[in-house]
């Protein structure tokens, strides 16, 4: 039976971990951590996600500043947001929600923020120092990919790995952690061709695609690691009626490809919950790095 990379539990302890270093930190600075989070619009997901990411600021003692915008909000208004954050000493960690609404710059609000404060590890700054192996805020998802594959004794080494998406988000910067892990690395998108015989060959597979149930059995070699980026709410049917409830699934066919396995994340309850896990940790090492304290969690970020 496969081993299910359970991202649940492994947050849970990250968690208790971030919440011992905070009590630590609080004798000697008089303040905890602070994160900010904003929201532009009204995407129904970016409100669960949000919702969850302050559950876990007051589950491990971070103070939360939330913001949301309405979807009309001008650019410039966003990024004077963005610059009173900046400015505000008790905020160490700064967090733009995507997606954003159509017409937004993404990339431009993103180079606004601090590179001292960025949460989510996409301002260029943190990815150049990524590319050259230098410590900083890492990607969430990805970062928590390589928490969960470290913490389960995956060995990377000399491995071959394939990645299946090129986000900025997930697929770019997953690709070169692996890569830092001395994999070797291959990057599949919407226009590669033959894909099967792609994942065949693949010892590791991480799905970023964003297309549900899109990897099934057909696409995997027996006793690889299936990594499932992907999380969707689909609606199904009930006894043929017309009432529908709502199931969630990932870009991996998991009922077909577990059995073929040796390690495969769940969808929900595998790399989800690393991801808010790795938001926190970039806080916080944000916190720990701009008030002077001991860089504690150096290892957790790849």
């Amino acid at each position: 039976m496969a081993l299910r990379l359970d991202g649940k539990i492994l947050a849970q302890e990250i968690e208790q971990r971030l919440h011992s270093d905070i009590q630590r930190g609080l004798s000697q600075v008089g303040r905890p951590p602070g994160l900010a989070v904003i929201r532009v619009g009204n995407d129904p997901a970016s409100g669960v996600y949000v919702a969850n990411k302050q559950k876990a600021c007051n589950r491990v003692g971070l103070k939360s500043f939330g913001l949301h915008l309405p979807g009309n909000t001008s650019i410039d208004e966003v990024i004077k947001q963005i610059q009173e954050f900046n400015q505000n000493d008790l905020v160490d960690g700064i967090l733009l929600q995507l997606p954003l609404p159509n017409g937004m710059d993404e990339s431009l609000l993103l180079s606004v923020i601090d590179p001292l404060k960025d949460a989510d590890g996409l301002h260029s700054l943190n990815l150049g120092k990524l590319i050259k192996g230098e410590k900083g805020a890492r990607s969430c998802t990805p970062a928590g990919v390589m928490a969960l594959l470290s913490r389960n004794k995956i060995s990377l080494q000399g491995k071959r790995a394939l990645v299946i998406g090129r986000s900025i988000l997930v697929g770019k910067p997953m690709a070169l952690m692996l890569q830092a892990a001395n994999a070797t690395v291959s990057v599949a998108h919407s226009h590669t061709q033959n894909l099967v015989d792609m994942t065949r060959e693949a010892e590791v597979l991480v799905v970023a695609a964003g297309k549900p149930q899109m990897i099934g059995a057909e696409h995997i070699s027996p006793g690889s690691v299936v990594v499932d980026v992907g999380i969707h709410r689909l609606p199904q049917k009930v006894n043929e009626g017309t009432k529908k409830k709502v199931i969630l699934c990932g870009d991996v066919r998991f009922q077909e490809v577990e059995p073929k396995v040796s390690a495969i994340t769940p969808v929900p309850g595998g790399v989800g919950p690393m991801t808010v896990a790795m938001l926190l940790v970039n806080t916080v090492f944000s916190w720990q790095k701009r008030c002077g304290l001991s860089l504690s969690l150096s290892d957790l970020l790849p």
